[in-house]
């Protein structure tokens, strides 16, 4: 009988062994990957829980009322700052006028005080709250609202602050820009050079007015001043009715120029330099003052930056596969 030799075992058991280790090392790879993979789940759920806590707990402590509260007398302060708009957070009707009702209402507050920094806007929004500043002067007689401000207040601004008691500004301030305006391009002339026809199908004869890539008829020309001289009247009105005989109308003072606060002051469009700060101890008797302006919450914040990198990231997205399906 013919005994296998030593040498025949071992290579039979060699030729056996690559395949069972890379069977092993294949299961172990697996192995190591799910471990990884789970490991990176539990650590992104870990991650958004934490994210969901700490934004639940900022919009739980999210104040966006009055700040620096004291106890007391006090002087209410109310900030315009920026274009005045619908839809901002500091210049809008919706922001200003919660503000104005808890300034007024707040038994503590002696008066109120209206910061005021803007190039002007909407006259439909500065009209709406130079209205409900008449209406809460008239229900609280006893409380003065004074504008003070800080480095322009032109346009729909001045028509905010003629229905105060009083006005202060800097003496490098720009105030008035009393005028109206409505602006746009033309660019039939363009058209005309590079070949592009306009094709505007309209019902209604002026349904196409002010079309920048459209001819602007005599008509609608006489139809747009029109429409701006009568919203001038109106805020002629305005400033007359809130400043009184304290003007002094020059044939330039509703033209649209705009001045200095020195000479606002000379003009009757203004009563005087001072601050916020000056304004609460001189004119209100009442240093301790109290922040009613409208702030965007610190969740809003949050949300906002949160949705903008959402909403980018989902362009980026589509982008990329738009030209990945090209």
């Amino acid at each position: 009988m013919n005994m296998p030799s030593p040498d025949s075992e071992n290579g039979s058991s060699q030729s056996s062994s690559p395949s069972e280790h890379s069977l092993l090392e294949s299961l172990v790879r697996d192995m190591l990957k799910e471990q990884r993979a789970a490991r990176r789940w539990r650590t992104f759920f870990r991650i958004a829980t934490l994210g969901a806590v700490l934004l639940a707990v900022w919009a739980a402590f999210d104040i966006s009322g009055p700040s620096n509260q004291v106890n007391g007398r006090h002087s209410a302060l109310i900030d315009i700052d920026g274009t005045i708009e619908a839809g901002s957070s500091s210049g809008s009707a919706d922001a200003v006028l919660p503000a104005l009702n808890d300034a007024f209402n707040d038994a503590g507050s002696v008066g109120v005080i209206l910061r005021m920094n803007s190039p002007g806007g909407s006259p439909v929004q500065a009209g709406i709250i130079n209205d409900e500043i008449a209406r809460l002067r008239k229900l609280h007689p006893q409380k003065p609202l004074y504008v003070v401000v800080s480095d322009m207040c032109a346009s729909g601004c001045y028509y905010i602050a003629a229905a105060a008691d009083r006005i202060y500004v800097n003496q490098a301030s720009i105030v008035g820009s009393i005028g109206v305006l409505m602006s746009s391009f033309g660019f039939t002339g363009l058209m005309e050079k590079i070949g592009v026809e306009r094709r505007l199908l309209t019902a209604g004869e002026n349904k196409g007015f002010l079309d920048p890539f459209s001819a602007q008829s005599v008509q609608q020309t006489a139809f747009t001043k029109d429409l701006l001289t009568e919203i001038h009247e109106q805020f002629i009105s305005v400033v007359r009715k809130g400043r009184g005989n304290r003007l002094r109308e020059t044939p330039e003072m509703f033209s649209g120029l705009f001045w200095t606060g020195s000479k606002a002051v000379t003009l009757g469009l203004a009563d005087g330099i001072g601050t916020v700060d000056t304004v609460a101890r001189d004119m209100l008797k009442a240093e301790n003052i109290i922040d009613y302006s409208t702030k965007e919450g610190l969740s809003d914040r949050v949300l906002k930056k949160f949705g903008a990198a959402a909403g980018a990231g989902a362009v980026s997205f589509v982008q990329t596969a738009w030209f990945k399906l090209r």
